[in-house]
């Protein structure tokens, strides 16, 4: 998938990715890569950079961890994140609706 794609909604699919608990940067790459069937690799410098500005603006909270023996820094949902998170999944709705109607074949 071209990463012109993913431009404002990098935010969104990260802050999901916690959403269920607690993951280090490397996990995160792998649930996107999981839940897309492969489509979505996120480059390393697109989504630290991302996850220090979440984290910045309150929707993530980071701690160390030792996950197999290496120390990681592991992040996860704040409650302000979570309200972003659903804020985000209904622009994305409403956006999806808009172009599906205007994708549409056969209306005119």
């Amino acid at each position: 998938m071209k990463s012109e794609a993913l431009r404002g909604h990098l935010d969104a699919l990260i802050l999901a990715s916690v959403e269920d608990g607690p993951r280090h940067g490397y996990a995160i790459t792998e649930f996107l890569s999981e839940r897309s069937d492969g489509s979505l690799d996120i480059a390393t410098g697109t989504l630290y950079p991302a996850l220090h500005r979440l984290e910045k603006a309150g929707w993530l909270a980071s701690d160390w961890s030792t996950v197999s023996g290496r120390k990681r820094r592991t992040y996860e949902l704040t409650r302000g994140g979570r309200k972003a998170l659903a804020q985000q999944r209904a622009d994305w709705n409403q956006l999806a609706d808009v172009v599906q109607a205007v994708l549409r074949p056969g209306v005119a």
